[in-house]
């Protein structure tokens, strides 16, 4: 159970952890991105953070994490002791032998520390996930999580019944080579389908609460309600991902994030690409409409001075009941999104300070 639940540090009411997305903006190349992802660990690592989080996305200019198992293990080569995930892998778009494979090798890179998060959603437009998966039949993919959920947890444990026609076959690294074991797995949603799930199954949940806030209650509460005990979990463990971003600056904060609230918009108005730098966003002339839009995705994002942060944190935190915050920092450039967790730790009195 310590694998899952985590321990609050300094004053902050949960443990803290972080997802992150690789962010690409206007002007870095991906190995920059990358670069910052690594930085941002060893932060998280020093500063106390329970766990590092990779999210799955496809086809998209603005984000360099379209393989977390491939960046999970560079960032098991430079720390030593944070909890390193996903965030999740979008088991659909995979074959369950594969992610079995995949986070055995991770689990042998760095025994006890890695989390396997899944979700169902394609991490992408339907077309790209048609490329992936090799058909246009998406919404079966959806419909047969289930079912590939339980033959990941067959792959992982190894434990095919007789008969089965996979039981001859082992996910190495895996149980068949002995310790170590295998790694956490979590169920990742933004609506009830995984909280459901999840509480059936007696797993941890991780909602996303950070682009689909209207539904974070609803969905804890379902899966609250849903919880069985299992040999992983004997009462509930919910995350919420949450989009925050600290400067020293109030102003500063609301340039930085108005980045992301652009960058999203033209990612659902089919027309993505880099983060653009805060002075594109802000010369942007919003329509009316978009206006709206932007207006509802920022007050969804908590942003402004450390201890306005900290606030804001400590407010969902009670709203939600959540057990652990996962925050993700939207933001142009990688200092500014480096700097932002740094400030929220130093809010929190996180250890490792300077002072």
């Amino acid at each position: 159970m310590n694998a899952i639940r985590g321990t609050a540090s300094g004053s902050a009411p949960v443990p803290l952890s972080v997802l992150d997305l690789a962010t690409v903006g206007s002007g870095h190349t991906a190995s920059e991105a990358l670069r910052t992802s690594v930085d941002i660990a060893k932060l998280a690592e020093n500063r106390g953070f329970h766990r590092y989080w990779v999210a799955e996305h496809h086809s998209m200019p603005g984000v360099a994490s379209s393989s977390p198992a491939v960046i999970l293990a560079h960032l098991a080569a430079h720390t030593e002791r944070i909890r390193l995930g996903s965030g999740g892998v979008m088991l659909p778009n995979h074959a369950p032998l594969v992610i079995a494979e995949q986070f055995g090798t991770l689990e042998a890179f760095a025994p006890g520390r890695i989390d396997l998060g899944l979700g169902r959603a394609p991490g992408t437009d339907g077309g790209t996930a048609a490329a992936l998966r090799r058909s246009d039949r998406l919404r079966e993919g959806a419909d047969d999580f289930p079912q590939q959920l339980a033959e990941l947890t067959r792959f992982l444990d190894d434990d095919f019944p007789d008969g089965h026609p996979y039981s001859r076959i082992h996910a190495v690294p895996g149980p068949v080579q002995g310790p170590p074991g295998r790694p956490s797995v979590w169920l990742l949603g933004s609506s009830g389908f995984s909280a459901r799930l999840a509480g059936s199954l007696g797993l941890p949940f991780a909602f996303a609460h950070h682009f689909s806030a209207q539904n974070t209650i609803p969905a804890l509460d379902l899966y609250r309600e849903s919880f069985r005990p299992s040999a992983v979990l004997d009462a509930p463990y919910a995350v919420i991902g949450v989009s925050a971003l600290a400067t020293e600056d109030k102003k500063e904060a609301r340039r930085q994030v108005l980045t992301g609230a652009l960058s999203m918009l033209r990612l659902r108005t089919g027309n993505p690409g880099l983060i653009p730098t805060p002075e594109e966003a802000e010369a942007y002339e919003f329509s009316a409409m978009e206006r709206d839009f932007v207006d509802s995705w920022l007050g969804n994002v908590i942003h402004g001075t450390p201890d306005e942060v900290r606030a804001g944190l400590d407010d969902l935190t009670k709203q939600t009941g959540a057990d652990e915050l996962m925050i993700t920092a939207n933001a142009h450039g990688g200092a500014a999104r480096l700097r932002s967790y740094e400030l929220i730790a130093d809010a929190y009195g996180l250890p490792g300070g300077r002072g």
